[in-house]
């Protein structure tokens, strides 16, 4: 098929494609609304699948920057005591609404120290995609013999985009969030290693509202985006994918889990 016929998404103005991504709402972590619009392919290990599996057999676990609770929400057994945190207020709401009939409190907190958790309080703490992983602070809310199992973003990840917009990023940004440095982070707060494994995987954006909507949803890639700022690279790309075919990026993930030392 051509990247410019009738029933692409490419084939439409450059300003309602824009205009209608501006006009979708952000939040949570729902990302239904790139059907059709971006591909990205999915890790191999199965993390939702992977947490469930867990989550059936803790008694107390914690799911740091739940998002709107999609991903935990999904799990089919959730333990006796489970809790969320989330930092963005339009989350917060959107999160309680998902998780509160499912059995799960909302704590409106960021997932950075300090928690607001006693010492031990949780045999699992889940996290997907966190800013950072505090581990000093996992570690301390961890039960001994607890578990933390996460999928990470890795080094440089959706680099090809970032890049696109910044220009080349000094080496140190691209090794950010590598996982020999987070698996060094965690044995020094006391953690062993479990299975660390990264993957980078084939990210397709078919057009520019994929863009745009993904660069407000993800903020921290583009820090400071907004249309206006960016206009005419936003045009350029718009023209790229028309001519061309998708922009095509990859994404980094890490698996990640370490147990608390009983």
């Amino acid at each position: 098929m051509s990247p410019t016929s009738p029933d692409r998404p490419a084939a439409r103005s450059f300003e309602d494609l824009v205009a209608e991504a501006v006009a979708e709402p952000t939040e949570g972590w729902d990302f239904s609304w790139f059907e059709g619009r971006a591909t990205e392919q999915r890790p191999s290990w199965g993390y939702q699948r992977r947490m469930g599996e867990r989550m059936a057999v803790a008694t107390a676990a914690l799911d740091l920057g739940t998002g709107g609770g999609e991903v935990l929400a999904g799990v089919p057994v959730r333990p006796p005591l489970c809790v969320a945190t989330e930092g963005w207020p339009p989350n917060v709401a959107k999160a309680t609404a998902l998780l509160h009939p499912l059995g799960t409190v909302v704590v409106a907190a960021p997932d950075e120290p300090p928690f607001p958790f006693a010492d031990g309080a949780f045999d699992l703490v889940v996290s997907r995609h966190p800013v950072r992983p505090y581990f000093d602070e996992i570690a301390r809310v961890l039960a001994p013999g607890g578990i933390y199992f996460a999928q990470h973003v890795g080094p440089a990840s959706v680099f090809e985009l970032v890049e696109y917009f910044l220009g080349p990023q000094p080496e140190d940004v691209r090794r950010g969030r590598h996982p020999d440095a987070e698996r060094a982070e965690a044995e020094a707060a006391g953690l062993e290693i479990v299975e660390v494994r990264t993957e980078r995987l084939r990210i397709e954006f078919h057009d520019i509202g994929a863009v745009v909507h993904f660069l407000r949803k993800v903020v921290w890639m583009v820090p400071g985006f907004t249309v206006a700022a960016y206009r005419d690279r936003l045009r350029a790309l718009h023209e790229l994918i028309v001519a061309e075919g998708p922009f095509v990026a990859h994404s980094s993930r890490t698996l990640f889990e370490a147990a608390k030392p009983r």
